[in-house]
């Protein structure tokens, strides 16, 4: 299993090894040219100072500023090329991983994962684009230099061998001491992060409740905790950064300390003293400069094994026959669903067909199941056992976006996106049909109710900002789920926010559908949302405990089964 984690992330990266590939090409050029300058130091402090040859001196000049330009093009080219490999890397996952999030953002008990697996691609694509990437490429490159330094001379090859020995020692400890410090603080500063998007989604009950003070001290104490905890590995890790820096800087001195008392024996030339101390700087930076990175290189890791772990958690949807548009039949057996996260059904053997034309409304109190039936009838939570079937195939034959074409659903609470009342009415199309929208919109007599609005269908909506009341989030909800003509309706709660004329409207949008040989699932427990339904479906602990025509199961469950269906009559002649 821990194999198959990493196969969508591993894949991502190998699809973008010839952007490496190349950029490691540029860097052994560009490691060659570093060279530039330990060689350019060589010929002027043994053969221009001692020739005092001029035209030596310009030549060679002429010759290293040539080599630099030609380092820095290629310096540039390699960065620019892993950044792209970083972007290629992020676009390969973007869908997959925003797909996963929508599909794994249903199960309540791990809806903070798909907030997480975004952030961990994006911590990924970051060291990707990032010069860590090109130090790493360098850091092959530094037994070169150190090897280099031993042409010089021994005892300078063997205090640069030392000391790049002892950065590796340090970075090692680095990556033993701050790993679980870093994680500590990343799952802190998640939590808080967390509570704060709570807290904003909740703004109102706050506030109305007078929470905002409570709230706020709890808020601040987790973001205290995730601070102090994010400047202790922050802490650790500059201590290391720092070491690692000021130990670099010492050992080139002690290089050219070591290297004028060898010049002194005579045992070697000042230039190559002053050319030794030049490639030790060189050979060690890049491993300075990952232990200065270490902490972006440990979010990248949690990030590359939470993401593997996340992706494999939720496979690839696969690949479906297109089904033709099914009949408005849909069918009911020996149903149990067992919600996500849960051992306990809340669905139990539930067994029934609605006919095309006809409209049930489930009712029940408050936990009896209602709503995970709906979401079994949508298709977003599989059965444990038994079936549903629209038009003859089972829910799991239809590609998901197609079951949704089929399918109109308005739930209990609504949400509109950022865009048009147009655009959220057609469900957030790139191409809406606008003869379709309007249509939409007029089945769901929410259509002079657009109009009202100061652009109209052209009002910009600002999702859960949105100015609109609740009664006319709920119409155009009603109308976003009438939209491309769906075969089902599915309702949960549809009349909750809305007044008598709203209710008057859902009840009109419901008769019309039914004419059109359409059929309709209304949940509820106000006893007006069933005004048009054909037949009720009594819903106890999980169990269908009465299924029948309306009328029939009114008069045995309710007391006051005349009242309401005189109330009813009254809806239908009005």
């Amino acid at each position: 299993m821990d194999a198959l984690r990493t196969d969508e992330v591993r894949d991502a990266r190998n699809r973008g090894v010839t952007f490496l590939g190349i950029a490691f090409l540029f860097s052994i050029f560009v490691n060659l040219l570093m060279l530039t300058g330990p060689l350019f130091m060589l010929q002027v402090y043994d053969r221009v100072l001692g020739s005092r040859a001029v035209e030596t001196l310009t030549a060679l000049f002429l010759l290293v500023a040539l080599l630099y330009a030609l380092m820095a093009m290629l310096d540039f080219a390699r960065g620019r090329i892993v950044a792209r490999f970083g972007a290629r890397f992020q676009s390969t996952l973007d869908q997959r991983v925003f797909d996963a999030t929508l599909r794994d953002a249903l199960v309540p008990q791990i809806r903070a994962a798909p907030a997480r697996a975004l952030r961990d691609l994006e911590a990924i694509q970051t060291l990707c684009s990032s010069p860590v990437l090109l130090a790493a490429m360098d850091i092959p490159w530094t037994p070169v230099f150190l090897a280099a330094i031993f042409l010089f001379h021994p005892l300078l090859g063997w205090l640069a061998v030392t000391g790049g020995a002892v950065l590796i020692v340090i970075a090692i400890l680095n990556q033993m001491m701050t790993h679980r410090k870093v994680a500590q603080a990343q799952a802190a500063s998640a939590l808080a992060n967390s509570m704060s998007e709570n807290a904003r989604q909740a703004a109102e009950v706050i506030r109305a409740q007078g929470m905002r003070k409570d709230i706020t001290r709890r808020w601040l104490t987790q973001r205290s905790a995730a601070l102090s905890q994010s400047i202790a590995a922050s802490d650790w890790t500059g201590s290391f950064t720092s070491l690692t820096k000021s130990l670099r800087l010492f050992l080139q001195s002690a290089m050219l300390a070591l290297g004028a008392w060898l010049v002194l024996q005579n045992e070697m030339t000042a230039g190559a003293m002053i050319a030794g101390s030049i490639l030790l700087g060189r050979a060690l930076a890049p491993i300075e400069q990952v232990v200065g990175q270490w902490g972006a290189i440990e979010r990248a890791r949690s990030a590359w094994s939470s993401l593997s772990h996340y992706l494999a958690h939720v496979p690839v949807e696969p690949s479906r026959t297109r089904l033709p548009t099914p009949e408005a039949r849909l069918s009911v057996r020996n149903l149990t669903i067992i919600p996500p996260g849960s051992e306990t059904p809340t669905i139990q053997n539930a067994s029934f067909v609605l006919e095309p034309g006809r409209a049930l409304g489930v009712i029940g109190k408050s936990g009896s199941g209602k709503t995970t039936l709906a979401k079994a009838l949508l298709g977003l939570w599989t059965p444990a056992a038994g079936e549903i079937r629209l038009g003859g195939a089972t829910l799991d034959q239809y590609d998901p976006d197609e079951l949704g074409r089929h399918i109109g659903y308005l739930p209990q609470h609504v949400t509109l996106f950022n865009g048009t009342v147009a655009e959220n009415i057609a469900r957030m199309s790139l191409n809406p049909d606008e003869l379709a929208v309007v249509a939409a919109a007029k089945k769901a007599n929410a259509h002079d109710l657009i109009l009202s609005l100061e652009k109209g269908y052209d009002t910009v909506l600002e999702g859960a900002n949105s100015q609109l009341s609740g009664g006319q989030q709920q119409r155009i909800g009603l109308a976003r789920a009438l939209y491309g003509d769906p075969v089902l309706l599915v309702l949960d709660e549809p009349n909750s926010a809305l007044d008598t004329e709203g209710t008057d409207a859902l009840n009109a949008a419901v008769r019309e559908f039914k004419a059109a040989e359409r059929a309709v699932i209304i949940m509820t427990h106000r006893p007006m949302a069933i005004s048009e339904c054909d037949h009720l479906a009594v819903v106890e602990l999980g169990r269908i405990a009465n299924f029948g025509s309306r009328d029939e199961v009114l008069n045995a469950m309710v007391q006051n089964a005349g009242a309401i269906q005189k109330q009813f009559r009254k809806a239908g002649e009005a």
